[in-house]
């Protein structure tokens, strides 16, 4: 007989193996089942959904804080990590006396997807719980099969008689197996074998059914997309609007390193050609465009800074590029605003919503947008139309994957993050960074360049002003003003000493105002307080 503690290490081994087989079996299932309609999604996806939905706000912010615009993998990472173990957990009481608790922890699983179907933003119907009903029951099956592989055929059902599998263990079961620790290595070989071509089979599967789930016709549809040109095309931004420092972040922020934060956690599949604008609520005469509507009408480019309120001060969640698109004022003047209405709350394919006040279309250039930085929109950035509205932080304004604009009232609906505790009128704060030293740089004494961006945005950057350690605040040099909607370069000469030292950066806007010195975090309105660096010169 095989000494006890190495027979419990083979099977919890052994049960953690069947669990995660199992579960991912499930899972695979469930893929495939997702994969057949629209109306279904991944149980992983919905329970990520449910969380990016329900954690409170703090939380969400850390999570923003420490991985950026990778929240969303980490998001994806902790919950698989915590599928795991679940998993292992699950086969390893389905190989003890209890073996029943383990279905029912599998059950619970099914539960857990098929609630989030129905609680998340997305308001799907009843049926979108089937995926994870159907993954569930293969789940439980395959855990079952495992286990009776496990402990062979005779001693299984012996197990499932007595109250204890420890009397299968110690052999008081007849039989020509009595005990995992007793099958003979061909045994064992076909156990590991089949759990594990199990396992990688399930991987395969649903790999596969993931893949024809977001292989849509959104990446076809965007690539055959030629856009015109707008109707009084802006001309080529001028050199002067470049520090010309090295270091500094480039003017127009390339669509591959703009930013992305949205509560999506896999980018929505849009089809331009099947794809629908619908705008109504309080309004005369509701409208429905399709893309081609869009392209009929008159375009225009604007160059145009987004920033995202959660930006930290000194934060890069911001990023200049040029639109083209619909001028959303023009579009709501077709449709006839009551009067009563106050806000305007655009709704993405995928259930969020954004809000802003209907007084922000004041002569801006806010947009229904198609292109960005010359090509289409990208998928990730809202293809194949999205919401752009000058000086105000994205959560309340910049909509992606835009499906719905509806004429509201503030005293009538609170959009997703105002919900949450957000301010429902958000416009962008005075702000400017210093991109270049970077902090805990070391530095060569002499004249060393100090560079960054500044930003009011419909305000406009009248000045910009360095301080070294405890001095006097001292004037930098402005690059040119493309205009009052984008963020400006500026740059400083430091003739610099050996020793530690502290770079502090602020702005005025147009108005006179200052940027304040005093420090507050993002929620529930945007961050303000001063950047500064520490460096080291040698």
């Amino acid at each position: 007989m095989t000494d006890q503690p190495t027979h419990r290490l083979r099977r919890i081994t052994w049960g953690a193996l069947i669990g995660v087989a199992s579960t991912a079996v499930g899972l695979a299932v469930a893929e495939v089942v997702a994969a057949l309609s629209n109306t279904f999604q991944s149980p992983v996806l919905d329970v990520a959904d449910r969380v990016v939905d329900g954690v409170p706000q703090s939380v969400k912010q850390l999570a923003i804080d420490w991985f950026g615009t990778n929240d969303k993998r980490a998001l994806l990472v902790g919950i698989g990590s915590i599928l795991v173990l679940y998993a292992a957990v699950v086969g390893i009481v389905a190989l003890g006396r209890r073996w029943a608790l383990a279905l029912v922890a599998v059950a619970l699983f099914g539960l857990a997807g098929a609630y989030a179907s129905q609680t998340t933003r997305r308001a799907a119907p009843f049926i979108a719980v089937v995926p994870s009903v159907v993954g569930a029951l293969a789940a439980g099956a395959t855990l079952m099969g495992l286990r009776h592989l496990a402990l062979g055929r005779r001693t299984a059902a012996a197990a499932e008689s007595t109250d204890s599998i420890d009397s299968v263990e110690s052999g008081s079961v007849s039989g020509p197996r009595s005990s995992i620790a007793e099958l003979t290595p061909s045994d064992r070989r076909r156990f590991l074998a089949a759990a594990g071509l199990t396992t990688l089979g399930a991987v395969a599967v649903g790999a596969t059914a993931r893949s024809v789930n977001t292989r849509s016709t959104a990446s076809a549809s965007r690539r055959s997309l030629t856009l015109p040109s707008a109707a009084r095309p802006l001309p080529t931004a001028t050199a002067g609007i470049d520090s010309g420092v090295v270091g500094v972040s480039p003017f127009f922020t390339p669509n591959a390193d703009f930013y992305r934060i949205d509560t999506a956690i896999t980018v929505p599949q849009v089809d331009a050609r099947s794809w629908t604008l619908t705008i109504d609520g309080m309004v005369e005469r509701p409208l429905t465009l399709r893309f081609d509507d869009l392209l009929d009408r008159e375009l225009i480019e604007s160059d145009i800074t987004l920033t995202c309120v959660s930006n930290e001060v000194g934060g890069n969640l911001m990023g200049t590029a040029r639109w083209l698109g619909v001028r959303l004022d023009r579009l709501l003047e077709e449709v006839g605003v009551d009067p009563d209405a106050d806000q305007v709350v655009g709704r993405s394919v995928d259930g969020y919503t954004c809000g802003f006040p209907v007084e922000a279309l004041d002569g801006r250039d806010a947009l229904i947008a198609i292109g960005m930085n010359g090509e289409p929109l990208p998928l990730a950035h809202g293809f194949p139309a999205r919401l752009i509205v000058p000086g105000l932080y994205g959560y309340v304004s910049a909509t992606k994957w835009l499906s719905h604009i509806e004429l509201t009232r503030f005293d009538q609906f609170d959009q997703y993050w105002v919900e949450r505790g957000w301010v429902g009128d958000a416009p962008i704060k005075v702000q400017s960074r210093i991109d270049t030293p970077r902090g805990l740089a070391t530095l060569q004494a002499g004249r060393v360049a100090i560079a960054g961006v500044a930003w009011a945005q419909t305000r406009g950057i009248r000045a910009v002003e360095v301080r070294i350690d405890d001095g006097d605040w001292q004037s930098a040099q402005l690059a040119d003003e493309l205009n009052d909607v984008t963020w400006r370069q500026w740059s400083f000469v430091w003739n610099a000493t050996p020793g530690r030292h502290s770079i502090a950066v602020r702005s005025t806007e147009k108005s006179g105002a200052i940027q304040t010195e005093e420090r507050s975090e993002p929620f529930p309105s945007g961050a303000t307080g001063q950047h500064s660096v520490i460096v080291i010169v040698r």
